[in-house]
């Protein structure tokens, strides 16, 4: 007899609001469309597993430990969608823990990160410019993506071209811990003669590095940093989970998920 689990995949966030309206948001989106699967969730990060559990008493699990329950528990069939944006560590690791479990169930597939191919790149840009306010003249839109010192930080530089063709010239991709830095596009938005700055994270979660790195009044937040270059900032603390666009794109990323054994 089948037995059907639906386990999402996050990085996941310590900070509750975003948390219910990006992460839980998506997963119900997906949980919808698979009603006869039994729902889990797991987290990537350590660090946010254990603060929460330390700080909430709150216990998620790591992708591997939900898969152990799911074989103890007599489950056949596992659908994985992660949430993650890009195919970094994260996914490294999350395709790594799956695949030591691909003999242990009858399927065990897995949905691949937002941007994967071109056209999740072309759809991704236009999903989310309908959410961004009308860029006047003289006003640029900056992202802040994660970034990371896997290659698949070309992922971020490849966004802000994609934004470019599709006739988006007023909007820059950079990353808090990967190439391009906020220092990168400083001089373009100077070259540009730009008046205001909007600053939205090209992040799932508007959590920690949104908050503190992008939005707040620290010296060396990006806000503070660009109205030091006699800019003015307004922050749009807005998490890519919270677009119904985007969830979707998650969903049809689910649909085509492929077994681990083929990944």
């Amino acid at each position: 007899m089948e037995k059907k689990a639906l386990l999402v995949i996050s990085f996941g966030t310590s900070y509750p609001e975003t948390r219910t309206k990006t992460i839980e948001a998506t997963e119900k989106f997906l949980q919808k469309a698979y009603p006869d699967y039994d729902f889990y969730r797991a987290f990537t990060s350590r660090m946010i597993i254990n603060k929460l559990k330390k700080r909430d008493n709150e216990i998620v699990d790591l992708p591997k430990e939900v898969l152990k329950k799911l074989k103890d528990a007599g489950y056949t069939h596992v659908h994985c969608q992660t949430t993650h944006i890009i195919n970094g560590y994260e996914f490294d690791i999350t395709l790594k823990e799956l695949k030591a479990f691909e003999k242990e169930f009858e399927s065990l597939t897995l949905g691949r990160p937002l941007l994967t191919t071109v056209e999740d790149y072309e759809e991704t840009v236009d999903i989310v410019m309908k959410e961004m306010p009308k860029l006047k003249k003289g006003e640029a839109l900056v992202y802040m993506g994660h970034g990371t010192d896997h290659h698949a930080n070309a992922t971020y530089p490849c966004l802000d071209y994609m934004f470019k063709m599709k006739g988006y010239e007023d909007v820059y991709v950079g990353t808090v811990e990967g190439f391009p830095e906020l220092e990168n596009i400083i001089p373009l938005l100077k070259e540009k003669k730009y008046k205001k700055i909007y600053l939205a994270p090209f992040m799932l979660v508007a959590g920690d590095h949104a908050t503190n790195d992008m939005a707040s009044d620290e010296e060396d937040s990006w806000k503070t940093i660009l109205e030091d270059e006699r800019f003015k900032v307004e922050c749009i603390l807005k998490g890519l989970g919270e677009y119904p666009g985007i969830q979707n794109m998650f969903l049809e990323h689910l649909k085509k998920a492929k077994p681990v054994t083929e990944m």
